[in-house]
């Protein structure tokens, strides 16, 4: 993907940096950060574990009450912040759902940049998809039962985890049930003309080998992508694109464009158990 000659600088940032289209970014963790303390204080919580040995190696479990017999679901959450940002300690929310739903729930920490290069950061969260496959067991979930979300640049990871040579790993793909993509970035290449890049340190090389445009999915599961409808419309256009893409190896996803949502809000669809995005997860483990 090139750069539209048409686009001023202003307007590319817009497009293609949500924190520039939508500058109160911050107002949005702020409202669910009374609900993210209560879920993560949840006794039954277990912080901070290493699936490797980077300091940011680190994630958080919260089994389900059904999980004691080794067969509760399993979703693992991958936070945004455009590979240079957040934390997941800002998202134990998503488990506060999705617990109460049955569903042991993992939120991941991932290499950030410009610490790590955007290929440290994938390889990262693949590892941490991967330990939870061999260890969730231990927590009272079900290995083969796995889905995954993600948002923004989460999305572009959990999108990376579908075009994952799992067999390769020794582990049979069909582990993965299902994924719900919001607001992702699946090609990186816009970001290398932002000022976000001052961060990232994208080269032409580094993008394309995380273009998920143009990975062959290894994962044969439902995907399920959402994107913000008051988001800039290129923005919206990376989601299309990429279920283009899954439609080419024979994947049937859903497309979901939620109105009245932008970047940062369309997070409090995880709050509600009978919202767009959770029905979504929902699905793929019932049909699992």
């Amino acid at each position: 993907m090139t750069r539209e000659p048409t686009l001023s600088n202003e307007e590319y940032e817009f497009h293609y940096n949500p924190q520039r289209a939508f500058p109160h970014f911050q107002t949005y963790g702020a409202q669910r950060a009374d609900i993210n303390r209560a879920a993560r204080a949840q006794p039954t919580a277990t912080l901070d574990v290493a699936y490797g040995t980077h300091a940011l190696h680190k994630l958080d479990i919260f089994p389900a009450p059904s999980g004691a017999g080794g067969n509760a679901p399993v979703h693992v959450f991958i936070h945004g912040g455009y590979w240079r940002a957040q934390d997941k300690e800002n998202f134990a929310f998503v488990a506060g759902t999705l617990v109460a739903l049955g569903i042991t729930t993992v939120v991941i920490n991932y290499e950030l940049c410009p610490a790590s290069t955007l290929d440290g950061v994938a390889t990262s969260a693949i590892a941490a998809v991967e330990w939870t496959h061999r260890n969730i067991a231990r927590f009272g979930g079900d290995p083969m039962r796995l889905t995954v979300s993600g948002h923004s640049a989460g999305a572009h990871l959990g999108a990376e985890a579908l075009a994952t040579d799992w067999r390769a790993r020794g582990i049979d793909p069909a582990f993965i049930r299902g994924a719900a993509l919001t607001s992702g970035i699946f090609d990186p290449t816009p970001a290398i003309e932002t000022t976000v890049n001052a961060d990232l340190h994208l080269t032409p090389d580094i993008a394309a080998r995380h273009n998920m445009e143009q990975r062959t999915p290894m994962v044969a599961c439902p995907v399920a992508i959402f994107a913000g409808g008051r988001e800039p419309w290129r923005w919206i256009d990376l989601s299309f694109r990429y279920s283009h893409h899954l439609r080419r190896h024979q994947y049937d996803p859903i497309v979901h464009v939620l109105p009245g949502y932008n970047h940062f809000d369309i997070m409090n669809e995880y709050l509600a158990p009978d919202s767009t995005v959770v029905r979504a997860i929902r699905n793929h483990h019932q049909g699992s």
